[in-house]
């Protein structure tokens, strides 16, 4: 007999957990394969979770786990080359670039700081709740963060946005 509560669970919840599979993954693609994966997870274990009571809690830990130990996997796939176009003009795409260039200087942080970046800014956690689920001392949570945002600062600073050039340079 199908269990019900479970579908509603997955209904309820995917925009939220699509939105954090994103933002950990920075791809829509792998996103919806973490999303699978954690779901899978939370479905062998629904009878316990939904009996303790706090089902999202838990799907919401279990993606950020399954995120987190997936670098084996990641290791043996291919490494993408991006496209360079250079464009001249104005660039009426300047807040997708933007947006663009975020995504891809997250992905380029170790898992683990982009993870206390994600639980930080998109969840809202404080030091102490991100280091109880990363399993972390709160020393190591703030220190996991400056050095995140300094990296994501030195690449943004250096990267141009749209390819163009300062007039009279």
């Amino acid at each position: 007999m199908p269990d019900h509560s479970f579908d509603e669970f997955v209904r309820a919840t995917l925009p939220t957990l699509r939105r954090y599979a994103y933002a950990l993954t920075g791809s829509a693609a792998a996103g919806d394969d973490l999303i699978q994966d954690t779901l899978v997870k939370v479905a062998g274990a629904w009878r316990r979770v939904h009996r303790d009571g706090n089902p999202t809690a838990y799907a919401r830990t279990a993606m950020l786990n399954t995120y987190l130990s997936a670098w084996r996997l990641r290791r043996n796939r291919p490494q993408l080359v991006p496209l360079d176009v250079d464009r001249a003009g104005p660039d009426s795409y300047a807040t997708v670039d933007l947006r663009d260039q975020l995504r891809r200087a997250l992905a380029s942080l170790p898992r683990d700081q982009r993870a206390v970046l994600v639980l930080g800014f998109l969840d809202d956690l404080s030091d102490d709740q991100m280091a109880a689920m990363l399993s972390r001392r709160p020393a190591t949570v703030r220190s996991l963060r400056a050095r995140g945002l300094a990296a994501l600062r030195g690449q943004l600073a250096v990267q141009p946005v749209g390819g163009g050039t300062r007039a009279g340079s």
